[in-house]
């Protein structure tokens, strides 16, 4: 299909997803994507936009199943694309595409992993989308990966995170690579063990000294209703030694008996995995959501470290009760909730059908984070999207870039026939969403 067709067709339907008159955000089409399951949307996407140097990427399979990677320069609204030689296993949502830029310009990209070998490539060059041949990174535990992320640490070290092992019975492996060297070296091949009986679905951050923060909830079977409890570990390191929130050092690797548990929350809780954490005022804070035994409907929570230790609060209430289990990716009424945090803002993005399934965003300040005011920054239905965000961007600029397209699923990785749908990045107005909170 003619690529000006695409990029004409994409800001027409795009146009007609963008926001409310009084909105404060605008829509910025790429092209036409798959659209018959989530895994351009999954929220495990930690990588789906990047920005380096005033130049912002993304990632995402086409229609026809290839992995195609697209640049612009910021501040613009024409955008590069190229199909590149790969495909992935777009019936399986778990097979996202995570992406990173390091210091000299290359781009780094992991896809099409479920419990499979390592697929990772990087760019033949600086500043071009043109990809190499799949590599190793250290040759280590790369033959079951799931669930690549890419982290930056410093300006010349990234770290890479996944697990290794089956659902129920996996570990958590993290690599970092050296800039200058061009190398992956290992850190850890088990930083938190399920010890051969649960896995570790966790979520990860850094903040602007470079600290790295990780919370996780374990889970004992495939079975999304055995997720249970809420983990947390900090290293001040680059990832070498890790340490509880009071500072006390782990012995490694971590365990269902040695970790800190920031919340408790029991089996059968509707307890959701693998969110988004940030860090707000020196805080580190998660989203995501369950079901308290006072109350029959999930609800979206906050969870912080404040002076006084580990606390929780709700973001808003839900009124529409739904249940959570089974295996493989669920098609549920609401997305897994980010986060996006500063020192006077935090920004939960969601989408709920209790709204119209819009992309959401709900704000509050720091001081107070009980008290949420929410605002639909879409017209109309984004059905199974989840949000993810250009984190390298947020942190930098703190602007708020938004990647969407309107996906569907099928419950327990089934696809749904429908057209393609355009992907976009949705640029947001913070200062507009700090005035919502005078």
């Amino acid at each position: 299909m003619n690529r000006t067709f695409i990029a004409v067709a994409a800001a027409l339907t795009l146009s007609a997803m963008a926001v409310r008159a009084q909105a404060p955000a605008r829509m910025v089409p790429i092209a036409e994507a798959w659209s018959g399951t989530s895994v351009n949307t999954t929220i495990f996407r930690a990588g789906s936009v990047v920005s380096r140097a005033g130049v912002q990427y993304a990632a995402f399979y086409d229609p026809e199943g290839r992995l195609t990677l697209a640049r612009r320069r910021l501040g613009t609204d024409a955008w590069q694309t190229a199909a590149t030689q790969y495909t992935g296993n777009v019936a399986d949502a778990h097979n996202v595409i995570s992406i990173a830029v390091d210091a000299d310009g290359f781009l780094h990209v992991a896809f099409d992993h479920h419990d499979t070998p390592l697929r990772y490539c990087r760019s033949v060059a600086p500043d071009t989308l043109a990809l190499g041949e799949l590599r190793p990174m250290t040759g280590l535990d790369e033959r079951r990966v799931t669930y690549p992320e890419f982290h930056h640490l410093t300006d010349t070290t990234m770290l890479f995170a996944y697990r290794s092992g089956a659902s129920g019975r996996g570990n958590m492996v993290l690599n970092v690579y050296h800039t200058p060297t061009q190398r992956w070296t290992r850190l850890h091949s088990v930083l938190v063990d399920g010890e051969d009986r649960r896995s570790a679905y966790w979520q990860m951050c850094t903040d602007a000294r470079g600290r790295i923060h990780l919370t996780w909830v374990w889970r004992e079977t495939w079975m999304v209703e055995t997720n249970h409890d809420i983990c947390y570990a900090c290293s001040d390191d680059g990832g070498l030694t890790w340490h509880r929130s009071d500072g006390t050092p782990y012995a490694l690797p971590i365990t269902a008996a040695t970790a800190e548990y920031a919340w408790r929350v029991p089996q059968g809780s509707e307890l959701i995995n693998q969110t988004s954490m940030t860090v707000c005022a020196d805080a580190p804070c998660l989203a995501t959501y369950w079901t308290s035994a006072a109350d029959s409907v999930p609800q979206f929570r906050l969870v912080w470290l404040g002076a006084d230790g580990w606390r929780s609060t709700l973001i808003g209430r839900r009124s529409m009760p739904f249940s959570l289990s089974g295996g493989g990716t669920k098609m549920i009424p609401v997305s897994r909730p980010c986060l996006a945090g500063s020192d006077s803002l935090l920004v939960c993005l969601f989408r709920d059908a209790e709204r119209g399934s819009r992309v959401t965003a709900a704000v509050a300040s720091p001081a107070r984070p009980d008290r949420w005011v929410p605002l639909d920054l879409t017209a109309t239905s984004v059905d199974a999207w989840e949000p993810t965000i250009d984190t390298d961007l947020w942190l930098s600029d703190g602007l708020l870039h938004v990647f969407v397209q309107r996906t569907s699923q099928g419950d327990g990785e089934r696809t749904v026939s429908t057209q393609p749908q355009p992907a976009g990045i949705l640029e947001v107005d913070t200062r507009a969403l700090r005035d919502l909170l005078r």
